[in-house]
């Protein structure tokens, strides 16, 4: 990750990373694996502020079932989520951006959404604030 963030950073302008991941019982939850993400970065030179500009998005065991969620409502996260196909995954981002901005209600987050929509919304917020 430290070499594509200093290769975004080189761009300038509006360019972000975003690191997307699967968080599954190694290690257990996003703040576990963003920590393993920040060690490396860390030991590889990256400063803290570079560090924070890293946007991460991450579901717990499979997109999927955030997929499902934002399908049906409902999701349990302690199982894989059925496979999807492309059309339905396009789909459930539309959804999943509304819900993010707070533009469309809806049943409470999981808690692996929950997190990434405050990472998506930090940005935004870092974004406008340029």
């Amino acid at each position: 990750m430290p070499t594509e963030l200093k290769a975004v950073l080189a761009q300038g302008g509006d360019t972000t990373l975003m690191v997307w991941a699967d968080v599954d019982d190694d290690p257990p939850t996003p703040v576990a694996l963003r920590t393993l993400f920040h060690a490396q970065a860390k030991a590889e030179g990256m400063s803290e502020e570079q560090f924070d500009q890293v946007v991460f998005i991450f579901a717990r065991d499979r997109l999927e079932n955030w997929i499902e969620f934002l399908n049906t409502g409902v999701t349990d996260e302690d199982r894989e989520g059925p496979r999807v196909n492309n059309r339905e995954a396009a789909d459930a981002a539309k959804r999943l951006a509304a819900r993010c901005r707070q533009e469309q209600p809806g049943p409470p987050l999981p808690r692996s959404l929950q997190w990434s929509c405050l990472n998506w919304k930090a940005l935004a917020k870092r974004m406008s604030a340029e």
